[in-house]
C-alpha cells in the first residue's frame, strides 16, 4: 500500500471508505480507469476533513455509476448529460460525483463548453485551481500515484491559491465565487496572477454572464461550508450578493441567523458526520428578512426548481411536528427522547433548537447531542454479536436497539457509605458511643 493511501484510508470515515471501495470494485468489472479527484485530495493533503469524495474515470461515467449505485445502494441525485457527471448519494449520507474525464473548450464567456473525453491529466489542467488539479490513482497497475500536473501539492504547502490556467476565470466567470469561497474556507492567499486574472474578470463585468443554474449550485456550495456567515460576508465585501439578490445587501443579510447557528453547532457539538441538509436550513436563514417577492426575485435569479423554493416552508412544518413530540410529557425516559431525535432529520433538529422558545425543548435536544447519542454510540456490533446475534439480520438491528435502550435508561448506582472502621485492639473509641452520654 502507498503512503497515500494509507493517508487516505485514515482521513475517511469508515461509510466514506466503504463507499470508495465500492466504486472500486465497479470500475474494476468495467475494466475502466478510475481516479480520486479534486476536493477528496485537496483535504486530505492538506489535512482537511473529507466532505465529497469525487471520483473521474477514463470511459463511461453514466456505466460506472449505474454500477456503484447497484453495489453500494446509493440513489442518484443529479446527472449533467453535457459534461458527462452523476451526483449519487450513498447510504450515511455519503455524497459522490462520478465524472468523465475530459476538455472543455468555451467559445465564449459563461458560455456551455465543447466537451470531448480526455485522458486524466488533460482533465486535471483544465480545472479550476491548481490545489483542486491532484488526482489519485484507483487502479491496480498504479493504486496510490499522485497525479500533479499543475504542481498542486506545492501551492498546497504554500498555503496559496492559483488559478490551474490562463483562462480559467474567463471561460467560467462562476468560479470567482468558488475562489473567495475557498479563501475563506482554507485561510489562503492569492498568487499574484490568479489575484489579477479576478481583476480583471471583474473590471469586464464578467460575473453578470454566470448563468443562473450555476448561482443556485453556488449557494448549495456555501451552504454547506463550515462557516457560511464568513461567505456571505466576503462576497458582501467584493459586492458579488446582488447576483443573487439586490435586496441581500446591508441589514437584508441576516448574518444574526447564521451566528446563532454557528453558536447553536458549538454548544451541541454537533459531529462532522451528523447528517443536515444544510441547503434546506442555510435557504431558510438566507430568506428569513426577505419579503415574499424578494423571495420569488432570489427564486428566478438563480433557477430554482419548485423543490427547492418549497425547502423553508416544508422543514417549518416539520419542525413544527417535532417540537410538539417533544414537549409531550410522555417522554419520561432518556430513550424516549432518543428515539424521537435519532429518527428526525438534522435540519429539523437544529431548526426547532434555534427557533423554540420551550426551554424543555432546547433541553432535550441538548441532552441528545451531549449525552444520549454519545452514551448510544458506546453500544458496538461487536457486542451485540457477542450477545449471540447475526450482524445484518433484523434480530441483530433490533437487539441493538434495545441494548442502546438499556444502556440511556440505565442510571448510576449510588456508591454504597463505607463502613465505620473498627477501632484497633485494644485502644479507645474516639468520641461518644452511640446511645452514650456526652
Amino acid at each position: 500500500m502507498s503512503d497515500y493511501m494509507f493517508m487516505l484510508e485514515n482521513h475517511l470515515s469508515p461509510v466514506q471508505n466503504r463507499v470508495v471501495v465500492q466504486v472500486q470494485q465497479a470500475a474494476s468489472q468495467a475494466n475502466v480507469n478510475l481516479f480520486l479527484t479534486g476536493g477528496a485530495v485537496r483535504d486530505m493533503l492538506g489535512g482537511f476533513p473529507i466532505r465529497d469524495l469525487d471520483f473521474t474515470v477514463e470511459g463511461d461515467p453514466f456505466k460506472l455509476a449505474k454500477a456503484a449505485s447497484e453495489l453500494g445502494g446509493a440513489k442518484q441525485v443529479a446527472a449533467d448529460e453535457l459534461r458527462g457527471s452523476i451526483d449519487l448519494l450513498f447510504p450515511g449520507r455519503v455524497t459522490v460525483e462520478i465524472s468523465m474525464a475530459r476538455h472543455e473548450r468555451y467559445a465564449k464567456v459563461g458560455s456551455q463548453p465543447e466537451v470531448t473525453p480526455s485522458t486524466i491529466h488533460e482533465d486535471l489542467r483544465r480545472r479550476d485551481l491548481t490545489v483542486n488539479a491532484m488526482g489519485l490513482s484507483l487502479n491496480r497497475a498504479s493504486l496510490g500515484l499522485l497525479i500533479d500536473p499543475t504542481n498542486g501539492l506545492a501551492d498546497l504547502e504554500q498555503r496559496e491559491l492559483r488559478v490551474a490556467n490562463n483562462r480559467a476565470l474567463y471561460d467560467d466567470p462562476a468560479r470567482i465565487l468558488r475562489l473567495i469561497r475557498f479563501q475563506v474556507r482554507l485561510g489562503f492567499t492569492l498568487e499574484a496572477k490568479t489575484a489579477q486574472q479576478y481583476e480583471n474578470v471583474r473590471l469586464e463585468g464578467l460575473e453578470k454572464q454566470i448563468p443562473p443554474r450555476k448561482l443556485f449550485k453556488e449557494l448549495a456550495a456555501i451552504a454547506a461550508e463550515p462557516n457560511p456567515a464568513e461567505v456571505l460576508a466576503a462576497l458582501e465585501k467584493e459586492k458579488l450578493l446582488g447576483l443573487f439578490s439586490p435586496a441581500l445587501a446591508g441589514t437584508k443579510l441576516n448574518l444574526s441567523g447564521f451566528a446563532k447557528l454557528q453558536k447553536a453547532r458549538q454548544t451541541l457539538a454537533l459531529a462532522a458526520d451528523y447528517p443536515v441538509d444544510w441547503l434546506a436550513l442555510f435557504l431558510h436563514l438566507l430568506e428569513e428578512k426577505l419579503t415574499p417577492k424578494e423571495i420569488a426575485a432570489l427564486a428566478k435569479a438563480t433557477a430554482m426548481r419548485k423543490s427547492e423554493v418549497e425547502m423553508p416552508a416544508k422543514l417549518a412544518a416539520a419542525a413544527k411536528q417535532l417540537e410538539r413530540a417533544l414537549k409531550s410529557p410522555k417522554l419520561r425516559k432518556a430513550s424516549q427522547v432518543y428515539e424521537v431525535l435519532h429518527e428526525a432529520p438534522g435540519e429539523t433538529v437544529l431548526y426547532v433548537f434555534l427557533n423554540t422558545r420551550e426551554r424543555i425543548v432546547q433541553d432535550r435536544i441538548r441532552n441528545y447531542f451531549q449525552k444520549y447519542l454519545p452514551a448510544s454510540q458506546e453500544v458496538t456490533d461487536r457486542q451485540v454479536a457477542a450477545a449471540g446475534h447475526q450482524p445484518g439480520s433484523a434480530k441483530f438491528q433490533k437487539a441493538k436497539e434495545e441494548m442502546i435502550r438499556t444502556r440511556l435508561d440505565s442510571r448510576p448506582k449510588k456508591a454504597p457509605e463505607p463502613a465505620e472502621p473498627e477501632p484497633a485492639s485494644g485502644a479507645a473509641p474516639v468520641g461518644p458511643r452511640r446511645g452514650a452520654q456526652a
